[in-house]
């Protein structure tokens, strides 16, 4: 057990960082681009800020919180997801009195006690998006619109755009009264989950996968219907932003999200890419949330996105990820002589932004050369007694095998000149 990692953990390394830490670039320059600032919250809150931004009646709360008592026997949970903690520094920080909106991005580990499986691990990672102080519906598209230009910049391009809105609590509440009369109705087909969960909020039963569920839900009552006139108002404002931008979309009116904060808009991002859990990103809006977190009532929408997940799709989509090359030059060493200079050397064009090695272990030079070659040098050289008399090695084009004398003296000037 001490040499494996916990079930549902998973160590980034390789290949894989290398696509992870590309994926987190082209994160940060869409943040850039569209005015989004970073938000780093604590990895652990109190667990009153779950119960009440997440939902008790929520899966998350019931089945998958990391939950413990502190030495100060106050309840702390791992944060099972970014938006809670996020709406709790916006209070707190006060900055609903800076000027509005408020745009906010977090990259983060969350934790979720769920079974695993592809695409799905207890520690996970999160890239999310809030924005806060507008209840206009130019904020909920112009959150649509960020997720949709982070797929499009990562090259995910088959993906399938589905929004709902959910209406305001008033609509929300006569609709969960026509839906619990129906499911009501037919509860006795339902699977075991979705009994338990009608008991709770019957809107969770429409998050439900399993086929039997699926058939019931198929002639459910639809959201869309009980709409009041501003809702509705709200929904087609968004749909027309969108046209507007050239966003293509479906309305699927099965669509709730798995937490009780959504409010209005919401929605998803699905791929074919990943199995029978196709969704890649979902968000939308939650103007409840801050006062439910002890704010003051605030207009807010946003969205998150798995890391892993983006990953997934990604590797489904181009393939097994390839390590990239590492060295611009390796410097073999023969002798103490060849190790103390060649190190010297190493260290200087490392000061200079090249990416050079110098051996390490004591290698043979067919060894050496043989490690070069796996770890993608672009240049190599040996140095030893001989070569630094005469001040003169033959610079090795790894590559096309092409070699070429130059004397020791000027191989830094000549990286410098080949990396420029």
């Amino acid at each position: 057990m001490l040499t494996e990692a916990p079930k549902g953990t998973k160590d980034i390394f390789g290949a894989y960082m290398d696509e992870w830490q590309r994926v987190e670039g082209v994160i940060r320059s869409l943040c850039e681009d569209f005015g989004i600032g970073e938000l780093r919250t604590p990895i652990f809150e109190h667990t009153e800020l779950f119960l009440r931004g997440v939902g008790e009646t929520t899966d998350i709360v019931q089945k998958e919180m990391y939950t413990f008592k502190d030495k100060g026997d106050r309840s702390i949970t791992l944060r099972p997801e970014g938006t809670a903690g996020a709406a709790r520094s916006f209070i707190e920080h006060g900055l609903y009195n800076n000027p509005q909106p408020t745009r906010l991005f977090y990259i983060g580990p969350m934790f979720r006690y769920e079974n695993t499986q592809k695409g799905r691990q207890r520690q996970f990672h999160q890239f999310g998006v809030e924005m806060y102080g507008s209840y206009s519906p130019a904020l909920d598209a112009e959150v649509i619109s960020v997720a949709a230009q982070l797929l499009k910049r990562l090259g995910i391009n088959d993906v399938a755009l589905r929004i709902n809105s959910l209406g305001c609590p008033e609509c929300r509440q006569k609709y969960n009264t026509a839906l619990r009369e129906y499911i009501g109705s037919n509860i006795d087909k339902l699977c075991d989950d979705c009994r338990e969960r009608f008991e709770k909020n019957p809107l969770r039963v429409l998050d439900c996968k399993e086929e039997k569920c699926q058939r019931i839900i198929a002639d459910a009552p639809v959201v869309l219907d009980y709409l009041d006139e501003e809702c509705t108002e709200h929904f087609e404002t968004v749909k027309a932003i969108l046209d507007e931008m050239g966003i293509k979309y479906e309305v699927d009116d099965k669509i709730v999200r798995g937490l009780d904060y959504y409010t209005r808009t919401v929605f998803e991002f699905v791929s074919n890419g990943i199995g029978a859990q196709g969704t890649v990103c979902g968000g939308g809006r939650y103007d409840n949330l801050v006062a439910e977190c002890g704010g003051q009532p605030t207009g807010a929408a946003g969205f998150a996105v798995g890391i892993e997940r983006l990953l997934l799709v990604l590797e489904s989509l181009n393939g097994a990820f390839e390590k990239k090359a590492e060295k611009d030059i390796y410097i073999g060493a023969i002798g103490k002589a060849g190790l103390i200079k060649g190190q010297g050397i190493a260290y200087r064009m490392r000061q200079a932004g090249i990416k050079a090695e110098c051996d390490s272990v004591g290698r043979s030079v067919k060894a050496q050369m043989k490690y070069a070659n796996k770890t993608g040098a672009a240049y190599s050289v040996i140095l030893g007694d001989n070569e630094i008399a005469e001040d003169s090695v033959k610079l090795k084009n790894m590559e096309t095998g092409e070699e070429e004398p130059v004397k020791v003296s000027e191989l830094f000037d000549i990286m410098i000149a080949r990396k420029a």
